[in-house]
């Protein structure tokens, strides 16, 4: 049987490749088919990505199936937010495939600003316009991007605003809100893009401690909806408790790849252990 290489993966949607064929192959069916029931909404394959001489991300391969939770751990510089950022392409890899929805975004002439508008990310800063109030931000994208007509973008923000519970703050500035409060904005303006996909790049890394939670409990309550989530963080509790996998990022490498109970209760790589140990004391 022939031996797996280094940046082979196996596919979840077709695992009866022979292992040398799998990392062209596979991304070729996957697009030709699209994403069905159980299969991968997102798919990276060899990626690489560089920074001049910092090689940020080595090889990842990585699947994402629809409706999955995933929470990406690891420590600073490790290339968790160029990972997420990479799969909207707000970073384009050097090398490798990232398959999102069926389309190759690394293919000649991809539709990228199309993908984009159903793969939504709400960022570390809030990046509201301080000149548009809440409802406006809320619906600019709709309405500019999407060609949506204004009383149904409007409708919908509403509706999105009452899910994170700031409805009574629509007519408000960004300036008149808490950090918590312009976070959870950002929430409504993305779900707003009815997107398949949500990305978080540490979502509560900007806030003040005692503003943290609401924002957590937001993001909780949308990992109840079935709607397929990439969180990257440092919020354990959070982890525990809002995802169906973890993966460990290390110096550009995935370590370790689970489960929450595998992850935080018996985690197979020393690197996870130690990374843990100094985590949670």
């Amino acid at each position: 049987m022939p031996t797996r290489k280094r940046g082979d993966l196996p596919c979840a949607n077709h695992p009866g490749l022979a292992p040398q064929v799998e990392a062209a192959s596979c991304v070729t069916r996957c697009i030709s088919s699209g994403p069905g029931k159980g299969a991968s909404l997102i798919k990276l394959v060899g990626v690489n990505k560089h920074f001049g001489p910092h090689h940020v991300l080595k090889d990842i391969n990585l699947e994402v199936p629809m409706g999955q939770k995933l929470v990406v751990i690891g420590p600073s510089g490790g290339g968790k937010s160029t990972l997420i950022r990479c799969i909207n392409m707000l970073e384009r890899p050097n090398s490798g495939h990232v398959v999102v929805d069926g389309v190759d975004l690394m293919a000649h002439r991809a539709p990228v600003a199309k993908i984009r508008q159903s793969v939504s990310m709400v960022f570390q800063q809030f990046n509201l316009y301080p000149h548009k109030t809440v409802l406006e931000n809320i619906t600019l994208a709709p309405i500019v991007v999407q060609g949506l007509p204004r009383e149904k973008a409007t409708e919908s923000a509403l509706t999105y605003l009452d899910r994170v519970g700031l409805r009574d703050k629509a007519d408000q500035y960004p300036a008149q809100l808490s950090g918590g409060q312009q976070q959870r904005v950002a929430i409504a303006r993305a779900l707003n893009m009815h997107p398949k996909v949500m990305l978080f790049d540490e979502p509560t890394s900007a806030l003040d401690p005692e503003m943290i939670q609401e924002v957590l409990d937001v993001i909780i309550g949308l990992a109840n909806t079935g709607i397929t989530m990439i969180v990257v963080t440092h919020e354990m509790g959070f982890a525990k408790e809002a995802a169906d996998r973890v993966i460990f990022l290390d110096d550009g490498n995935i370590i370790e790849d689970g489960t929450p109970e595998h992850f935080f209760e018996n985690p197979s790589q020393d690197r996870t252990k130690l990374f843990l140990s100094k985590i949670l004391r």
